[in-house]
C-alpha cells in the first residue's frame, strides 16, 4: 500500500474540512503480528506530524480496547477495535488484489479482518466457509467470507475507501475512491479485466509471491500456490519460489503438518496425511477454529493433490517437515519435477501469483 502517496490528499481534504479534526491512523494488522518500528517509518515517514496526527496499531487480543458491533445481522459476531467503533468518521485506505479466498484485498477488509478480535476473524474464516466453492480468488458475488466482512464494515459504519491497485514494479496504477462498497466493487472489476487470465492446464506449473514484501514468509506462499493449482494437472507438480526471510509466518500452520494436527491421528514422529489434515479440519466447528488454519487448510488441499517443491531461503529441514519437497534453486527444482512426471512435461509459469485470477 503506497501510503506515502495517498495517505496526504487524503489528510489534506480531512484538515481542510475540520481543522481541529483528531486523527488517528489506526494500522489494521488483523491478526497477526504488529507492525515494527521501521515497517511504520518506511510506510509512514513524516506524515503523522505533517498532519498532526496520532498512531494507533491494532491489537486483537486486547479485549478493553475492542466493543462489539450493534445492529449486525450476520452469525459471526463482530467486535472491531473501540477507536474504529467509536470514531465520528471512518475511514480507509486500502490496497486491492486477488485474494485467495475472499475474491479481492482492500474495501470491507479493512475492518473484517483489519481491525477486529481474533475471534471474530476465527468465525469469519471458520472452515465451512473457506471449504466453500464462491471462496476463491476472484470471487465476490456469493462468497459468504466476503459477505460477512461487507455486513461487518457497514455495521461498523465505514463511510469511505481510498483503494489503490498496484502495477507489477509497485508503482501506483489506479485509485478507486467514495462509497465502500461500490468503490471497491469499481476497483475489483478494473482489475479483473487486467489481471485475470485462462487457465493453461500443465504438469508443472512455476510461480512466485512477486517477489518482496509478499515472499517474506512461507505462510503467504500458500496464495501462489493457488494460482498453480488452478491451472495443475492433478497429480502434477508445483514449484514455489519464495525467499521467505521471516521463515515458515505461522507456528500454527507449522506444527499442523510438521507435528501433526490436534485432531488427526498419527504416531509420533510421523507426519500426517494431507488429505487427513484437511478432512480433520474441515470437520471442525466454528468456535473450534484455530489460528492460522484457514491457510494449512488451503495448503492441505494443494498438498493432497500435488507435490509441491519450495525454493526458498528455508532450511531444507523446515521445508520438507511441512510435507514440501525443498529444492536449492529453480534449475533443481526443475530437475526434481522431471523425475516425477517425465522430461517431456508441459511447463508453465506464473511470474506473479498473486497478482493474477485463473478463471
Amino acid at each position: 500500500m503506497p501510503s506515502r502517496l495517498t495517505l496526504p490528499p487524503l489528510l489534506a481534504e480531512i484538515r481542510e474540512g475540520a481543522p481541529d479534526a483528531e486523527i488517528t491512523l489506526l494500522v489494521a494488522t488483523g491478526v497477526h503480528r504488529s507492525t515494527r518500528d521501521t515497517e511504520l517509518e518506511e510506510r509512514f515517514g513524516g506524515i503523522l506530524s505533517d498532519y498532526h496526527a496520532r498512531l494507533a496499531v491494532h491489537d486483537c487480543d486486547q479485549t478493553e480496547g475492542l466493543t462489539s458491533l450493534a445492529g449486525l445481522a450476520s452469525t459471526t459476531p463482530v467486535r472491531i477495535n473501540r477507536i474504529a467503533a467509536e470514531a465520528d468518521l471512518l475511514v480507509a485506505e486500502g490496497l486491492i488484489e486477488p485474494h485467495f479466498f475472499a475474491g479481492y484485498s482492500g474495501g470491507r477488509k479493512s475492518v473484517l479482518p483489519g481491525v477486529a478480535a481474533r475471534e471474530s476473524v476465527m468465525a469469519n474464516h471458520r472452515a465451512a466457509l473457506i471449504a466453500h466453492p464462491r471462496a476463491r480468488t476472484g470471487m465476490l458475488d456469493g462468497n459468504p467470507i466476503h459477505d460477512e466482512m461487507v455486513r461487518a464494515a457497514e455495521a461498523a459504519g465505514l463511510a469511505f475507501i481510498l483503494n489503490v491497485v498496484i502495477d507489477p514494479d509497485h508503482r501506483l496504477a489506479a485509485a478507486f475512491a467514495g462509497d465502500p462498497d461500490k468503490a471497491h466493487r469499481a476497483g475489483c472489476d478494473w482489475l479483473a479485466g487486467r489481471a485475470g487470465v485462462a487457465p493453461i492446464p500443465a504438469d508443472i506449473v512455476v510461480t512466485t509471491n512477486g517477489g518482496y514484501p509478499l515472499d517474506r514468509d512461507l505462510y503467504q506462499a500458500v496464495k501462489s500456490m493457488t494460482a498453480a493449482e488452478a491451472c495443475c494437472r492433478p497429480g502434477g507438480v508445483i514449484i514455489e519460489v519464495s525467499r521467505c526471510q521471516d521463515g515458515v509466518g505461522s507456528d500454527g500452520m507449522f506444527h499442523t503438518f510438521a507435528k501433526g494436527d490436534p485432531d488427526v491421528t498419527s504416531q509420533p514422529g510421523t507426519r500426517p496425511d494431507p488429505g487427513a489434515v484437511l478432512a480433520a479440519i474441515e470437520a471442525r466447528s466454528a468456535d473450534g477454529t484455530l489460528p492460522d488454519q484457514w491457510q494449512s487448510q488451503i495448503l492441505a488441499r494443494v498438498l493432497s493433490e500435488y507435490t509441491v517443491i519450495v525454493v526458498s531461503d528455508l532450511p531444507d529441514a523446515v521445508v520438507e517437515a511441512m510435507g514440501f519437497v525443498a529444492a536449492p534453486d529453480p534449475d533443481a527444482a526443475l530437475v526434481i519435477a522431471d523425475r516425477l512426471v517425465g522430461s517431456d512435461a508441459r511447463i508453465v509459469v506464473i511470474p506473479d501469483g498473486v497478482g493474477v485470477v485463473v478463471r
